[in-house]
């Protein structure tokens, strides 16, 4: 029998150990001497987003922490593959009002975006998220629903639904609110889905559809598609329960045909009866669900219903997550109409922080991601947690989300060797343009004593930043190191300005290294003011310090901010410095 490690008890606060301890007790409790199953679904209509990574690392993280306790853990993620294509996504390269046509076909049928090299969209949004998940450490078992359902795997499952479609029906029609008046003031057969909940499902594994469709021949659990067009614009009028013999006909090219049942595999059953079939059949214990499930009627609350009373089996338990937002939405984002995914963000960040990201909060609890100037102050906050882990000041929880986020059960992630602050790191770049022969350079001299010997030191860690600072950051926003000096702002100095400079320019072979230079540039105002260089400062030597600091940047980039002093000087070096500031 598995056993709890020491180090991963019960009694941690963090919430990934709590939902772990529940979880295991409802498995052994379910299905005992069993694997744990838990759960998550991804639509790939269109660009998987970051809210929905947050999907999958939920169950991701409380797997994993079994995992480690020694137990079998199987993370099903099932691709919503199957899915109707119900609407062209905004601004996504290679697609043109042209795939209006294909509207109503399953997202395998549909073609991918010219200029792709997979074979329908589903593919080519699925590939994406796939590499992002393995750069993550997301260790899981792929089920394509498109192949469940064309190779006949739940054909038992859509029979018995069939059978039992009077209950779903029942079921549904507790949340059917709406009074038709053409009907006397009856119920009407069908809720018109509710658009809100549909979008926030988009790729989080809620299928964009609604419950069920009726005519005159009743309600049916189950959408063919057709057989001429391909599209689920059908409606069934007739069916049998003893021969299964189906008839439909289709709305949008008028083709009608028979088939049964037992042998027909090209349909499905719609949402809120196929999440919970699918709870039933995988034995899920474990599945997070957004709080847009979380409404009276939507499919969460409907679909615990429909597991126990018509399939037989338990809803899994699970948290409803928070949404997750975009501190400064990405350029590169901006430009295809969409949030970024979690490729763009592991474009800028690595992998072990975004894992921190959605280790360190519940569930419930909403955050932002940075691809603005924010993420900087998070890579600070990030390496003081690593510094107080290594000198083992971090409190418990802490610890706990950093171990997640740095390795699974596994092993570790690839992590950079010399992680240099990336504020550091950005500014590098963004006075260099990228010229690894200056970018070497200005590394190596942040800390003579301990020189950096190669950029692949500093790797993966470099990489982001630079891709951070050309696809985040504005050109007009962007450093440009002046090429001759401002004479007329030199000629304009008066004396403490020019004296200020001198004290400067004289401590630069001294002080030359990141913190040598950060003491230099803050203490040349309080010699200026008669002080020692270590002297603690006023309010008043503060506005000095902002005055000296303003000058620099206007001699050496000609503007008033720029890039942190001490390594602005290290990247423009101690020549072309005293060239600028007219010694």
């Amino acid at each position: 029998m598995p056993t709890v490690a020491s180090s991963q008890s019960s009694t941690e606060t963090d919430w990934v150990s709590r939902f772990a301890d529940d979880v295991i007790a409802e498995s052994e409790r379910r299905a005992p001497g069993k694997p744990v199953v838990v759960a998550s679904g991804l639509s790939p209509s269109g660009p998987i987003h970051l809210g929905n990574l947050r999907e999958v690392m939920t169950p991701h993280l409380v797997a994993d922490e079994i995992r480690r306790r020694g137990y079998t853990v199987r993370h099903l993620i099932s691709w919503d593959d199957y899915d109707r294509y119900r609407k062209v996504p905004n601004g996504v390269e290679g697609v043109d009002d042209s795939w209006q046509a294909h509207i109503g076909k399953p997202l395998t049928s549909v073609p991918a975006p010219a200029g792709s090299a997979y074979p329908n969209w589903a593919e080519h949004f699925k590939a994406a998220m796939t590499a992002a998940l393995e750069e993550l450490g997301v260790e899981y078992d792929p089920i394509s629903q498109t192949e469940q359902y064309l190779a006949g795997t739940y054909r038992e499952q859509i029979l018995h639904a069939m059978r039992h479609r009077a209950d779903i029906d029942a079921v549904l029609d507790r949340y059917r609110t709406k009074k038709d008046p053409a009907a006397g003031g009856k119920k009407p057969q069908q809720k018109k889905v509710d658009e809100a909940e549909l979008e926030a499902a988009e790729g989080s594994g809620a299928a964009s559809e609604d419950d069920g469709g009726s005519g005159s021949a009743g309600y049916f659990p189950y959408k063919p598609y057709c057989g001429n067009c391909e599209k689920d614009l059908t409606v069934v009028t007739s069916y049998d329960d003893d021969t299964t013999e189906l008839n439909y006909t289709c709305s949008a090219c008028g083709f009608a045909e028979t088939v049964r049942l037992n042998e027909f595999n090209r349909g499905k059953l719609v949402w809120k009866v196929d999440w919970p079939m699918r709870w039933a059949y995988e034995g899920v214990i474990f599945e997070p669900s957004g709080v847009d499930h979380s409404s009276p009627g939507s499919s969460f609350v409907v679909g615990g219903q429909i597991v126990r009373e018509v399939f037989g089996g338990v809803q899994p338990i699970g948290p409803m997550y928070a949404f997750v937002g975009i501190s400064g939405m990405a350029k590169m984002s901006s430009s295809k109409g969409g949030v970024p995914t979690p490729a763009d963000a592991l474009k800028i960040m690595e992998a072990p922080l975004l894992r921190w990201l959605y280790a360190r909060r519940k569930p419930n609890q909403s955050f932002k991601i940075a691809f603005d100037q924010e993420i900087q102050r998070l890579y600070d906050e990030w390496d003081s947690l690593a510094r107080k882990v290594a000198d083992g000041t971090v409190l418990p929880a802490d610890a706990a989300s950093y171990a997640r986020a740095v390795g699974t059960a596994a092993g570790t992630l690839p992590s950079t060797p010399r992680p240099l602050p990336y504020r550091t790191l950005a500014s590098v770049a963004d006075i260099t343009a990228g010229a690894e022969d200056q970018t070497l350079r200005i590394l190596s001299e942040l800390d003579p004593e301990n020189p950096l010997t190669s950029l692949d030191e500093a790797r993966p860690r470099l990489d982001r930043a630079e891709n951070w600072i050309t696809t985040q950051v504005p050109a007009e926003a962007r450093t440009v190191v002046r090429s001759e000096p401002d004479k007329e702002l030199l000629g304009s100095l008066d004396e403490q300005g020019r004296e200020s400079l001198r004290l400067l320019l004289e401590g630069l072979d001294s002080h030359w290294s990141l913190d040598g230079l950060t003491t230099l540039v803050y203490g040349v105002p309080k010699v200026l003011e008669g002080l020692e260089p270590d002297a603690k400062p006023t309010p008043e030597l503060k506005v000095a310090q902002r005055s000296f600091f303003a000058l620099l940047y206007r001699l050496l980039v000609g503007r008033d901010t720029g890039p942190r002093l001490p390594t602005l000087l290290l990247a423009v070096g101690a020549d072309r410095v005293r060239t600028l500031l007219g010694a």
